[in-house]
């Protein structure tokens, strides 16, 4: 039913914090990927940086478990509705990836952070 065929194999999936329904991050899925979040209940992404697989909290401890999904209309993106396990989903300490906001033409971080990215990635 999701169409992969719009940008090149890949759908984006929105995630968001199912108990706030605040967007935590943005990433992308492909086929394997998709099914692997389907099979796991652990939400994992298409890293095209790194061009493989990637559950998110392999490393940090910091797991998306699924909660709900939703497509929409053009079925060719993901909401991920997720339990956030962890401090943060951001890899630079923050609870979301989207920590900056825009103020009066600059942009500035708008969040504290959770957690210290040195001390979980350094593991």
């Amino acid at each position: 039913m999701l169409d992969f065929t719009k940008l090149n194999g890949l759908v984006p999936a929105i995630v968001t914090d199912a108990a706030t329904g605040r967007v935590l991050m943005l990433g992308f899925m492909n086929e394997e990927a998709w099914a692997k979040s389907l099979s796991t209940g652990d939400v994992t992404f298409w890293s095209r940086s790194r061009n493989k697989l990637w559950t998110k909290g392999e490393t940090s401890g910091n797991k998306l478990r699924i909660r709900e999904i939703r497509t929409d209309c053009d079925q060719d993106t993901l909401e991920i509705r997720v339990d956030a396990i962890g401090p943060g989903v951001c890899h630079e300490g923050y609870q979301s990836c989207f920590s900056w906001k825009l103020d009066q033409g600059q942009w500035q971080r708008a969040d504290e952070r959770v957690y210290d990215p040195a001390e979980v990635y350094s593991k």
